[in-house]
């Protein structure tokens, strides 16, 4: 066989090998990379010692050639496999979370990182003869951690999601920064030590931040190609492949920036937009592909590595063995430091929730290391540059150190959950997991009766299948109803929980039957993922405020209005209403299916206490989304009308559609018929993408055309008048005026209501005015007046109050006759 052919043979037995072992590590309870780690040991053993020399069979010497023949070097570790793993896994990790634990995963992640190296670099630089940059280098190795074990149990035993975000955003993130540190290192000890602390550090933070920034904008410009791809699926799934490995390669060969930093932020990227770029199967055909890539790399880096395990600890010695514990003390000690002693004092500082001890220590002794770490040996090893004996140090030390995490870590932490009882369920959820079990106990009783006696199975063993499930549904009803009446406000809290999980169901789903925009759909997905995750913090509070915050104006919203206010440019303030606008009618049509989800999906589950609040808590959501827009539809009723007209036409388009997709799938139309009427369908809603253009009839002319009493000027005057007063939008809820602050100005209102906070309390609506007391007095205001919704104002500065006025008798008199009878009033 070639030497091709050879290496194919190796690569594809390794890969049959592989199939076998997930189901056996759980027959045997182990976490998988431990499994990897005794094959590849084991294969590495019989390709060394080749004891198959002593049977007779040409197939098996040419299995066991090769594995032998299979060797790859580091770079080809870094360059093929490591992109795979960091990418799937970024991909997979939940964005909103990580921003939300930032603080504690960038701790766990960097500050770690650089804990555990120093802390074994001094430990070992006072232990062994070796340098201070060697001992770093190696401390830089050994501070990677493999999370596959720990998430696997924690997700097993239904540990909080933030904690598992917690270990996967470190993994994720700690490969970047202990690589750019040993990069740094390994230059350092190739150069003689040369370079100083501060610039070492410098070069770390531009490595790490290009790294991060050039993953960025490759992620955005990837999710932009997207829409360009005409929904094939096969070519949006290459792009995603592409896109890792570029994202790994171009930052770091052509802009000296991390790679590891770049790809991890790429993926990062496209799992928090590019399911709202994708249709939603294509999404989950690419988290398939993905998961694949990344299974296959993982086994196949941790076989391919374990397999140089016995010739790199070939003749270790006594001293060479105390290294190795050493190492694995003085990691438990800096990963103990992190984990008890910072994370406590970002709680503290309110920058993380509180997690208890038990929780603590498994994270402690969950930190594995794994096939990364043996990787940057591996490239220590192949630097002839590196001096002979520093190279078998690091090699021995490492490759000693990840045996001892795997083999006495990996093996006792399912151990440890279940001494520290973790891996029981607290009432809430057994709570859920009964009143589950009961609905689902009771449909099939029913459908089982309906099937015997529509199919005519005959009695007795119908009754006997039946009987058989009424005991069990007695049990379940037993449980159901113990201890649940304790846990109310659990139990609402819970019931949220799904319904904000449904929420973000439904916004998907409207995206992919085309009835919203990408655009809005990812502003309704992060509303509904905020109120997700106040939920999980909070409770019923924890809602009602992330509710209220939805329907508040945010930061570009007040943005566009500053933009038109003072510099007159009113194309942000109309896109912001326009978003604003279909957010509100989308996030309407997504309310209104949670109370019937209440009722007919969360009551089996919470009881008919707990639905009933929820039922209540989103029927008041959807009154306040309401009002908001009935805010905006009476200013803007056009415009409220083509929205309204556009959503009717997308259902219209995607229930025709789906009608002409089902009738080809029960072969009732042939492919090509579908297809001709599909292109019809689309040819005939033409533009019905395109969003309506929104006016925000922010005019001067216009406006003062609207006040009686510019109503019955000639149009040279309205003109004149309309180039000294400045039209403003003022939003529901808004301060205009404040008591006792000095008077700049006075108001028209164009359109709207406005209070004047006296008492009692005015309302004052379209063609009045305010404001004029203070300009003609020279007193400070002597009210607050707050906008009741959308106003349109004119504002007449005080600087042009006397000319404005002096040029026009009957508005002069108007005013002062409007003044004086406010002051008698007041």
């Amino acid at each position: 066989m070639t030497s091709t052919g050879l290496v194919v043979f190796g690569l594809v037995s390794l890969l049959g090998l592989m199939s076998l072992l997930p189901p056996l590590a759980g027959r045997l309870r182990l976490p998988y990379s431990v499994l990897l780690a005794v094959v590849g040991v084991t294969l590495g053993i019989v390709v060394t010692l080749r004891p198959d020399q002593a049977i007779p069979s040409s197939m098996l010497h040419d299995v066991i050639d090769a594995l032998g023949s299979v060797e790859v070097s580091s770079e080809a570790f870094i360059l093929i496999f490591l992109p795979a793993l960091l990418f799937e896994v970024a991909l997979a990790i939940d964005v909103r979370r990580l921003v939300d634990d930032i603080a504690p995963v960038l701790t766990m992640a960097v500050v770690a990182v650089v804990i555990c190296a120093l802390t074994v670099g001094f430990t070992l630089a006072q232990a062994s003869p070796f340098g201070l940059i060697a001992c770093l280098l190696l401390g830089s190795i050994v501070a990677t951690t493999d999370p596959a074990a720990v998430v696997g149990i924690f997700r097993e035993v239904g540990v909080p999601k933030r904690l598992t975000t917690l270990v996967e955003g470190e993994s994720l993130l700690n490969d970047a920064a202990a690589i750019a540190i040993f990069t740094l290192l390994l230059d350092m000890l190739l150069s003689g030590g040369d370079g100083s602390i501060g610039g070492t550090v410098g070069r770390f933070f531009i490595s790490f931040g290009g790294g991060a920034m050039a993953g960025f904008l490759m992620g955005r410009a990837a999710c932009a190609l997207f829409p360009l791809l005409g929904g094939w699926p096969q070519a949006e799934i290459t792009l995603t492949i592409a896109l890792a490995y570029l994202s790994f390669v171009v930052p770091e060969h052509y802009f000296h920036v991390s790679g590891v930093v770049a790809c991890v932020t790429a993926g990062l990227v496209l799992g928090s937009i590019g399911k709202t770029r994708m249709h939603s199967h294509t999404f989950e055909q690419m988290e398939g592909v993905w998961g694949q890539l990344a299974f296959w790399a993982n086994s196949l880096i941790f076989l391919l590595a374990a397999m140089f395990v016995p010739r790199i600890m070939e003749g270790t010695s006594l001293k060479e063995i105390g290294f190795i514990i050493l190492v694995y003390l003085a990691t438990l000690a800096a990963r103990f430091c992190t984990v008890f002693v910072l994370l406590p004092l970002l709680t503290r500082a309110g920058l993380m929730q509180r997690i208890n001890n038990r929780i603590k220590t498994v994270i402690v002794w969950g930190g594995l290391r794994g096939a990364v770490s043996l990787a940057l040996a591996l490239a220590v090893i192949e630097n002839k540059s590196v001096p002979a004996a520093t190279r078998d140090f690091i090699a021995t030390s490492v490759t000693g150190f990840v045996l001892m995490t795997l083999f006495i870590n990996g093996i006792t932490l399912r151990p440890m959950v279940g001494f520290f009882r973790l891996n029981r369920l607290n009432p809430v959820a057994r709570g859920v997991r009964d009143r589950a079990k009961l609905m689902t106990l009771t449909d099939v009783a029913a459908q089982l009766a309906d099937i015997s006696q529509r199919e005519g199975v005959d009695r007795e063993i119908a009754d006997a299948a039946l009987s058989n499930l009424e005991a069990r549904l007695a049990v379940a009803r037993a449980r159901s109803h113990r201890g649940v009446e304790l846990m109310a406000d659990e139990m609402v809290k819970v019931g949220l929980t799904v319904a904000a999980a449904h929420e973000v169901e439904r916004c998907y789903a409207l995206l992919n039957a085309r009835i919203v925009d990408r655009h809005i759909a990812e502003m309704l997905l992060r509303e509904a993922q905020y109120v997700r995750e106040a939920v999980r913090g909070s409770g019923r509070k924890g809602y009602a405020r992330a509710a209220e915050r939805g329907l508040g104006f945010g930061p570009a919203f007040r943005l566009a209005l500053w933009l038109q206010r003072y510099l007159r440019i009113e194309r942000p303030l109309a896109d912001a209403l326009a978003d604003r606008f279909e957010f509100l009618m989308m996030q309407r049509q997504v309310l209104s299916d949670l109370v019937p989800f209440a009722r007919d999906k969360l009551q089996p589950l919470i009881g008919e206490e707990a639905a009933g609040e929820i039922v209540a808590i989103s029927a008041r959501r959807s009154e306040l989304v309401e009002e908001s827009l009935l805010a905006l539809k009476l200013q803007y009723p056009t415009y409220a009308a083509d929205l309204q007209r556009q959503y009717l036409g997308r259902i219209a388009r995607q229930r025709e559609s789906a009608a002409y997709q089902s009738l080809a799938a029960n072969l009732v139309v042939s492919g090509e018929v579908e297809r001709e009427l599909r292109a019809e369908l689309e040819r005939h809603w033409t533009g019905l993408d395109g969003r309506p253009k929104l006016d925000p009839e922010l005019s001067a002319i216009d406006l003062v055309a609207r006040v009686p009493i510019f109503r019955d000027l000639d149009i040279k005057r309205q003109q004149s008048i309309a180039q000294v007063l400045s039209p403003l939008l003022v939003l529901p809820d808004s301060p205009i005026v404040r008591r006792g602050d000095k008077g700049d100005a006075m108001y028209f209102i164009a359109s709207g209501a406005v209070r004047v906070v006296v008492d009692p309390s005015v309302e004052l609506g379209s063609g009045d005015f305010f404001g004029e007391l203070a300009l003609l007095t020279g007193h400070p205001r002597n009210a607050d007046v707050v906008s009741l919704g959308f106003c349109k104002l004119l504002a007449l500065k005080a600087r042009d109050f006397n000319r404005l006025l002096a040029a026009d008798a009957g508005l002069k008199e108007r005013i002062e006759r409007v003044a004086k009878e406010r002051l008698n009033l007041g």
